[in-house]
């Protein structure tokens, strides 16, 4: 029961880190733009002040107009959630395949942590139970 119970909050922490909402580079606060993975105060910066001059057309005009925004930088942000104008990153792998696949091992991880935790228990219980039955008379 006990293990079921483990598995079951393991399973739901770790199914957390892939429910992330995207974030449209054109819309988007410094707030926002600073949530997604690999995109800090300066490159949010840097983005605000491009878009200032005009929205991003597409992935191409983004790479192009933000400085340190490259093909590998591109596919790593479309990974993390961003979008420009509601679309990824063609090409990009599937944002959700990546922490689905993080999950499924966190919820590997935190089952085996569970039985083996369940198995030094177990062992405890049995020498303490041990430990507390008397010991038996010697025969006559």
């Amino acid at each position: 029961m006990f293990k079921k119970i483990l598995l079951a909050v393991a399973t739901l922490i770790a199914t957390m880190g892939f429910a992330f909402a995207q974030v449209d580079v054109n819309k988007a606060d410094a707030a926002a733009l600073d949530s997604v993975k690999g995109i800090g105060p300066v490159k949010s910066k840097a983005i605000l002040e491009e878009r200032k001059k005009g929205d991003f057309k597409d992935w191409a005009d983004f790479e192009k107009r933000v400085k340190g925004i490259g093909e590998k930088s591109a596919v790593k942000l479309s990974q993390a959630g961003l979008v420009v104008n509601g679309k990824p990153l063609d090409g990009a792998p599937a944002a959700a395949a990546a922490p689905a696949a993080k999950a499924d091992k966190a919820a590997d991880k935190a089952a085996a942590k569970a039985d083996k935790a369940a198995a030094k228990a177990a062992a405890k219980a049995d020498k303490a139970a041990a430990a507390s039955t008397p010991a038996a008379a010697p025969a006559k």
